[in-house]
Formats: structure tokens, C-alpha cells, sequence
């Protein structure tokens, strides 16, 4: 069996695609394989895809028929792979060099089916921006209050999970499948150590945190079906925290 599986859903990632497979590629733990997803993309990302695939015999290209998302992009992913562990990995993001490594003899050491790590943010150009640190451990109701996992730091434990499909009825996929992973599991636990990059870019816009908030109140309310006070009470820490941790990282890229 292959040890991880890494999937990576694309969208019109041509100027970013190669630099986040080398990153795969450069990792000092071997035992992986990739697993491109293009999910119609328009501007050359399927031929770059099929030259890391060239590259490698560990990377292997999907192409799905119709645009669908992300989320539906991770799962048609996810359905194909073989690995007893599951990353993920955006195809504008990058990790270093011994994520896998590090977090693996971290999953190992804890017994865990989730894990995620601290990361930083850069901008188009690769410029780092600051950090995200993370909690050592979360609950599903401490989750709740905040996402503080990111997608391209997770990896989970198909021996202790099963394969875990997100849902395709949220905007808000990933914080959805974190939850229901975690009502599954006591904890999900935090490496500390920044092992991953988050690309920001200059576009992104208050009306994105917006459209994100009310995404996520939806989430609580439809996906969740949480009452309505306790609703207000997690939307409540969700902005507060929000705020926080953004000038936290404002605070660290100045």
C-alpha cells in the first residue's frame, strides 16, 4: 500500500501548478503518490499536468467532464487513491520540504486520525507574509467556534476513517468535513511547526469575508443543525476570533 495519497483539485492554476507539485517532489519522505484533478480548466493548467505526470510516475491526472468544484474535485480524488493517509494540497499553495515527514511520525506519536499544522501566508509573487499558528489539539465544539484547520495542512488516517468525501451542499466544504471527522474522533491535533504555505492574493475583497460569514452561519444552522442560540453563541467567537487571528498575522507580516 502506498503510505499517502495527496490530492490536489485544479482550477486555472497554470502560473502556480509547477511550483506546488515541486513541492511534493521535493519532500524528503518518498512513499506518496499525487493526484491531479483538473476540473476544466481553460488555461494550460491539464498540459502542465501532463508533464508532472511525465515527470514522475507517482503523479497521476484526472480530468472531470464538468466544472463542479472543488470539493467535488477532492472527492473524485479521494475515490481513486491508495494511500493509507490522505493530504490535501491546493494546486496555488506549496508545503516544505519535510512536511510529510514531520507530520507523519506526528500522527504516529499521538495515535491520531487527524492532524494539521501551523502554516505561513505568501503573496502571488511567493513573499511571505506571516504566520497562522494553530492549537496543539481541538474538539468538535471548540471547531466550532473557529476553523483554524487548513485544507492544504490535513492529513487524516483512512485505516482509522474509512475515505472521507466532503459535502458538496456547503461553500464551506473543508470546516464541514473537519467537523465531521471530529464527531467521529475526540480530537484533531496541531503540529505546531509551520510546514505549509497559503498563497493571498491582492483581489481578495471584503465582500469575500462576507459571502464567507454567511456561508458559514449556514453552515451552523442547515449543514450542523445547531439551535439558534447556540448558533449566535459559535457565530459569535467565529467573528471574534476571525478579527483575531487577522491582525494576529497582520501584526506578523508588517
Amino acid at each position: 500500500m502506498i503510505a499517502v495519497s495527496v490530492i490536489m483539485p485544479v482550477f486555472n492554476s497554470a502560473k502556480f501548478l509547477d511550483l506546488a507539485v515541486r513541492s511534493i517532489l521535493s519532500q524528503n519522505f518518498h512513499d506518496w503518490e499525487c493526484i491531479i484533478v483538473d476540473d476544466c480548466s481553460v488555461d494550460g493548467s491539464v498540459d502542465i499536468a501532463r508533464s508532472c505526470c511525465e515527470r514522475d510516475s507517482r503523479i497521476r491526472l484526472i480530468c472531470l467532464d464538468v466544472n463542479s468544484g472543488a470539493a467535488a474535485a477532492r472527492n473524485a480524488g479521494t475515490e481513486v487513491a491508495q494511500g493509507r493517509y490522505i493530504a490535501f494540497l491546493d494546486s496555488d499553495d506549496i508545503w516544505l520540504p519535510d512536511k510529510l515527514q514531520r507530520q507523519l511520525a506526528f500522527m504516529e506519536e499521538k495515535k491520531a486520525a487527524l492532524t494539521f499544522s501551523a502554516y505561513e501566508r505568501i503573496n502571488e509573487v511567493g513573499r511571505v507574509l506571516g504566520g497562522m499558528s494553530v492549537p496543539p489539539q481541538v474538539s468538535y465544539r471548540q471547531l466550532l467556534r473557529t476553523n483554524v484547520i487548513g485544507c492544504l495542512t490535513v492529513i487524516y488516517d483512512v485505516a482509522l476513517l474509512g475515505k472521507v468525501y466532503m459535502p458538496l451542499d456547503t461553500e464551506r466544504e473543508d470546516f464541514a468535513t473537519w467537523l465531521s471527522i471530529l464527531k467521529r474522533t475526540d480530537y484533531a491535533y496541531g503540529l505546531t511547526e509551520v510546514l505549509a504555505r497559503y498563497r493571498v492574493y491582492a483581489g481578495q475583497s471584503s465582500a469575500k469575508k462576507l459571502q464567507m460569514a454567511f456561508r458559514t452561519w449556514k453552515l451552523y444552522r442547515q449543514l450542523e443543525g445547531v439551535s439558534l442560540v447556540e448558533a449566535v453563541y459559535y457565530f459569535s467567537h467565529y467573528l471574534v476570533r476571525g478579527v483575531l487571528r487577522t491582525n494576529n498575522f497582520l501584526r506578523k507580516s508588517e
